[in-house]
């Protein structure tokens, strides 16, 4: 298993040299994870340029410039936040592919988000997108399936893009 996440990262960063493109992440439930698991690549310096984990609303809103309006109407696990959290990193950092993770890893339910509700937002180029998962297992068993699923994402996004 620890072989299959290596080699995720590893991808991720010899698309991203190769296209010449940077990188940034924000996290809210992974808790650095994603970041951690980027900076284990050798060399990665060259196309990471920055990693927020931003828990609490109020970083969000202060790192990455999530609106109220939207923490306050459909609250920090959702779509709406997830890619406003991904323009936020990518702009901060003048990137170019963003990722950002929001969710619900438990131990328990909240109102209308369920343990395991993960929505992950990638900003590519100045286009947004976010995608939503349900992940089974205990908290750190979601936290891994939400980094390893977006790393795959933002393969996916580099692979699309032209050099």
């Amino acid at each position: 298993m620890e072989e299959t996440k290596k080699k995720m990262e590893e991808r991720l960063y010899e698309l991203l040299k190769a296209k010449g493109l940077t990188i940034s992440v924000a996290e809210s439930c992974t808790g650095g994870m994603i970041c951690s698991r980027l900076v284990d690549v050798p060399g990665v310096s060259e196309v990471f340029k920055e990693g927020y984990v931003t828990y609490s609303n109020k970083a969000k809103k202060r790192t990455l410039d999530v609106s109220k309006s939207t923490l306050k109407k459909q609250g920090a696990v959702s779509s709406q936040t997830a890619k406003e959290m991904a323009l936020g990193a990518a702009m901060a950092s003048d990137s170019d592919i963003a990722v950002s993770v929001t969710g619900n890893a438990g131990p328990s339910a909240e109102e209308g988000k369920p343990v395991g509700l993960v929505y992950i937002g990638i900003y590519c180029k100045g286009k947004v997108k976010a995608y939503e998962f349900s992940f089974e297992g205990e908290r750190r068993d979601i936290r891994e399936q939400a980094a390893e699923e977006a790393l795959r994402i933002c393969c996916e996004a580099a692979e699309k893009l032209k050099s």
